[in-house]
């Protein structure tokens, strides 16, 4: 570009310049400015970048200045986000599993352009997640936009829906039918973005996890089960069958030692579970849980200092998927 054309930029500029380069660590002289300016071909003086940085300051940017032995430093000491701000959402988006590794890093240079080069070093330093296994699916994006889209225009969806299998291949499901499902809510949990839908044929509230959706499309129907979302209550959907899988619905009463206390009110909910004391440091909890495999398998896994005691049926059960287990490894 011209110089005459550049020098017409000179205030947009002035603002990369300092929004770039400048933070509260870092700071940059009159000279270094008008050098700056001048590698691109726009010619400065003193008295003209002052006035300019008074201007930016109108505009609603915090510049300030601050004298040392080796002179005056201006620099942006306010942003939108701050540094600690941008740090964790640069650990949201690392320890998504739903986003996928290019997404992540996609995502993460957007953010650095919110903070100068030299704390964009540090949010790099963030980036790096051991052991994190990344979705596969870039699809996924595109697969909640169209899902809130749906939502939002009253109309059902339609997709396949996969599975691995043994040979370590995405497999459709139900033959590779098309799934026609009322979309309600999405939700994140478990580290995955899941769908909460009505569907129609079966006359129940469904979920599905997006990434392991696929040919996504809306429908031209409307969407069914309303009535079923009027008082509906994501939150405890979401923990009694994503969190713990589906099952039959019970209140059922663990005897535990009372360290466990905390475990169990984090895991079901402070106002969810009822906490009755009883002698030698232990305590009856109350709550309502989805009894399934998954939720014994929990329980199993807190040993002795953990027992269900009812109702019979919830006792009965634990009782059988121990006995399955004890001949599945001891009898020959």
């Amino acid at each position: 570009m011209p110089r005459s054309e550049n020098q017409k930029l000179k205030l947009y500029y002035l603002r990369e310049l300092m929004l770039e380069n400048t933070d509260q660590e870092h700071g940059i002289t009159v000279p270094e400015i008008i050098e700056a300016l001048d590698q691109i071909g726009i010619n400065a003086e003193r008295k003209s970048v002052y006035t300019d940085l008074a201007l930016l300051k109108d505009t609603g940017i915090t510049i300030v200045s601050k004298k040392d032995k080796k002179g005056c430093f201006y620099s942006v000491e306010k942003r939108e986000f701050e540094l600690a701000e941008l740090k964790l959402l640069v650990d949201a988006i690392q320890s998504s599993k739903f986003i996928t590794q290019k997404k992540s890093e996609e995502l993460i240079k957007k953010l650095e352009r919110l903070c100068s080069k030299k704390e964009a070093a540090g949010l790099q330093r963030q980036v790096y997640v051991h052991g994190r296994i990344k979705t596969m699916n870039e699809s996924i994006y595109q697969g909640v936009d169209s899902i809130h889209s749906a939502i939002s225009g009253n109309k059902k969806i339609r997709f396949h829906y996969w599975n691995w299998n043994i040979k370590k291949e995405m497999e459709l499901k139900k033959d590779g039918e098309y799934y026609c499902i009322s979309p309600w809510a999405l939700c994140w949990s478990n580290e995955n973005y899941y769908l909460i839908g009505y569907d129609t044929a079966a006359g129940i509230i469904k979920h599905y996890r997006v990434d392991k959706m696929t040919d996504l499309s809306i429908s031209e129907e409307l969407r069914d089960g309303a009535e079923l979302f009027k008082e509906f209550n994501l939150a405890d959907y979401t923990r009694k069958n994503i969190s713990m899988f589906e099952g039959e619905e019970k209140k059922v009463t663990v005897e535990i030692d009372n360290r466990l206390i905390g475990v169990f009110i984090d895991r079901f909910g402070r106002d969810e579970v009822t906490v009755m004391p009883q002698k030698m440091d232990r305590s009856l909890v109350r709550f309502e849980v989805n009894l399934n495999p998954q939720f014994l398998g929990w329980i199993f896994s807190l040993g002795d200092s953990a027992k269900i005691i009812g109702p019979e049926s919830a006792v009965r059960k634990s009782k059988e998927m121990l006995s399955s287990l004890m001949t599945l490894y001891f009898d020959k």
